[in-house]
């Protein structure tokens, strides 16, 4: 537990509360957002021993088209944290291989049994059940605290210092004050917009249309990605269907919808014959989703009392389908360095500072492999003048053992390893509700 005068400090908070709130709550750490870097985090700082309130603004974690793919990085995180083998007993599947056809036929673009890991493979489970599992894991611990349907929607601020917020839950408004209050609210983050933290953009060259095909039982499990005549389509395994991501030059989604639904239905067949035969089953525009795809990255992830971490400190694009395992790995970090002073009540902006300093380097370096492949892969594959070929200096590389495995290694585990730091675990409590 922080120290007296660290805990009155957050108790101070804004003198000039509104009257309309309900109650005020005192913790260690507030977490907004219950996507995979708040919920990892927040189990992490109750496993230590120290008080979380994660603050969720949906009344359940069940949403369409979220990133469902657990990388072997993320993986080995959660075996060090003892949770791999009961998390494998939750319904998944398992994508060893990535694979694109072009004019010039198939290239295996990465192989993740050749990785020397546990998990040589990408794990592809319901985001939603990946989020109920570890708020379960947090709940065995008496410092954690869920709650659903509460939006933030102000900072509750002292000298320039954040300590808490305000939010609308379902039976009116609360107050939670903390000596640290995190950001991880998504690529719309509302706190980052509270905190008046701007974030650096980009706008990659696409967007990708989400919708589900029909799996039949001896169609293939891997997932495939199909280039050609302008278009690129991408397939992930879901059990009884499959997940498609159909990629658009930007802005050009009002063209597809003129052009209607049969025409996307028609290109989608030509992608991939195997599909032709159960497109049909697209019979609605609400079947369809549109993902806005864009990179961008806060020059500065914090404030005094107030860290951001995740899409709400870095939006990354799809590809690669890596934006999960950086928020995952943020949260573990976050978690290490920050534990000893939330505990002692020494919290001060040079530890959120490290935090930043520590998973800065690996998200920028990774956006730019992003954007290069964007530019130099995807913008072309997206010029129906240009066909796709896959370069024979390009296959004769993949063909070199340790040159083909570098994506493979680029994606499965990241660009720098991330670990678990060993802390004495708090004492489990019977599984609470909240």
């Amino acid at each position: 537990m922080p120290n007296s005068d660290a805990l009155a400090s957050a108790q101070a908070g804004d003198r000039a509360r509104p009257t309309d709130i309900r109650d005020i709550e005192t913790t260690t750490c507030v977490v907004v957002g219950g996507g995979p870097a708040g919920a990892v985090l927040s189990l992490m700082l109750a496993r230590n021993g120290i008080q979380a309130v994660l603050l969720e603004e949906h009344g359940d974690f069940d949403r369409q088209f979220r990133g469902d793919t657990i990388h072997p990085s993320a993986m080995q995180l959660m075996d060090e944290l003892g949770l791999a083998d009961r998390l494998l007993q939750q319904r998944h599947t398992q994508l060893r291989t990535i694979e694109v056809e072009g004019a010039g036929g198939t290239f295996q673009m990465a192989n993740f049994g050749r990785l020397k890991t546990r998990f040589p493979y990408v794990t592809i489970m319901p985001q939603t059940e990946f989020l109920q599992f570890i708020t379960g894991e947090a709940r065995r611990y008496p410092g954690f605290k869920l709650v659903m349907g509460a939006r933030v929607d102000e900072l509750v601020t002292d000298g320039g210092i954040v300590r808490g917020v305000r939010y609308q839950g379902v039976d009116g408004r609360h107050e939670v004050r903390a000596l640290l209050t995190v950001g991880a609210d998504g690529r719309f983050s509302r706190i980052r917009h509270l905190a008046n933290l701007v974030p650096i953009t980009t706008s990659p060259p696409m967007d990708v249309l989400w919708f589900r095909l029909p799996r039949r039982p001896d169609d293939p499990e891997d997932a495939l990605g199909r280039f050609g005549s302008g278009h690129i389509l991408a397939l992930i395994d879901r059990f009884d269907f499959w997940q498609a991501g159909y990629v658009i030059p930007k802005g050009g989604y009002q063209k597809l919808r003129t052009a209607g639904l049969p025409a996307l239905r028609k290109a989608i067949a030509q992608l991939a014959p195997q599909m032709a035969d159960r497109v049909d089953t697209l019979q609605d525009w609400k079947q369809v989703s549109l993902l806005s795809v864009e990179s961008s990255r806060l020059p500065q992830w914090h404030r005094a009392g107030l860290l951001l971490i995740g899409d709400a400190a870095h939006v990354m694009s799809p590809v690669g389908g890596v934006g999960i395992n950086y928020a995952i790995q943020d949260a573990v970090v976050a978690a290490n360095l920050l534990s000893e002073p939330l505990k002692t009540g020494g919290l001060n902006l040079a530890d959120l500072r490290a935090v930043q300093r520590r998973r800065e380097w690996p998200t920028r370096m990774i956006q730019a492999l992003q954007g290069l492949i964007q530019r130099r892969v995807l913008a072309q594959a997206l010029d129906p003048a240009k066909p796709i070929t896959i370069p024979w200096y390009l296959l004769t590389l993949f063909k070199i053992p340790l040159v083909r495995d570098i994506p493979a290694r680029i994606i499965g585990l990241g660009i720098v390893p991330v670990h678990v730091r060993r802390q004495a675990p708090a004492t489990r409590a019977g599984i609470g509700s909240s």
